[in-house]
């Protein structure tokens, strides 16, 4: 039976795990694989693991629970180890990098922001700002067979949002770095420019969270903020 595993703790971890089950249906009863340090907490694995709404709410209902108590290291949905012995061995080799990231993310969450821009905004600010961009403007609508200009300008306005969008993402993360231990920044989306993972000390939720308000009021409407969090600390792991 391969094994399925949840999270990663120091051996010292309460693991109040009762009342809580794990993936599955039937869900799985929990257990743990220990070493002298540290302690996974796993489950059998199903014979067909998918991402149901079910599994998911499992997956994390471990989650919560042990951030509740501790320090704890979250894998991702979906990670099975072929046997318990395997899962014992990884928790040896890796032992020094566990232990260090244990420690690094004892008393954090991770608070995760996507940034969205509204292009059709951001071109008229660019409009408004640039006279090579109204100079052919005017002359495209007043040419409608000014097809070497009409290229010129789609480029010269792609070149223009992006060049914005980049100064926007490096200046957003910069600010709210501030208030957070770590950052990862991740690939953009289809509808974000922006999409950034921030690791926070519990203590500063508050103050980070009104940093995110601030830095979105301070944008305007042309930038839309959508801040999920606090939450199990995978960026991170």
């Amino acid at each position: 039976m391969t094994t399925y595993v949840y999270a990663i703790t120091g051996a010292e971890h309460p693991l109040r795990l009762s009342g809580i089950a794990g993936v599955g249906n039937p869900a799985a009863e929990l257990r743990t694989i220990r070493t002298k340090d540290l302690c996974a907490v796993v489950s059998d694995a199903p014979e067909e693991l998918r991402a149901k709404r079910r599994d998911v709410a499992a997956h994390q209902d471990v989650q919560e629970r042990l951030l509740a108590d501790g320090p704890s290291l979250p894998m991702r949905f979906g990670l099975i180890g072929p046997d318990d012995e395997q899962v014992a061995s990884a928790l040896e080799e890796a032992h020094d990098t566990y232990a260090q990231r244990l420690e690094e993310l004892d008393g954090c969450r991770e608070y995760h922001l996507k940034v969205a821009c509204d292009e059709d905004d951001l071109m008229l600010e660019i409009a408004r700002e640039s006279d090579e961009i109204r100079r052919l403007n005017d002359h495209t609508r007043e040419n409608p067979g000014a097809y070497d200009d009409k290229v010129a300008l789609g480029e010269l306005i792609s070149r223009e949002v992006y060049t914005r969008q980049e100064r926007a993402r490096t200046d957003i993360v910069a600010r709210l770095a501030r208030s957070a231990v770590r950052t990862v920044t991740g690939e953009p989306t289809k509808h974000h420019f922006l999409n950034v993972s921030f690791l926070v000390e519990r203590e500063n939720a508050i103050a980070f969270s009104h940093a995110v308000h601030e830095e979105e009021e301070r944008r305007g409407r042309t930038y839309g903020f959508r801040l999920y969090g606090p939450l199990p600390p995978y960026s991170f792991v």
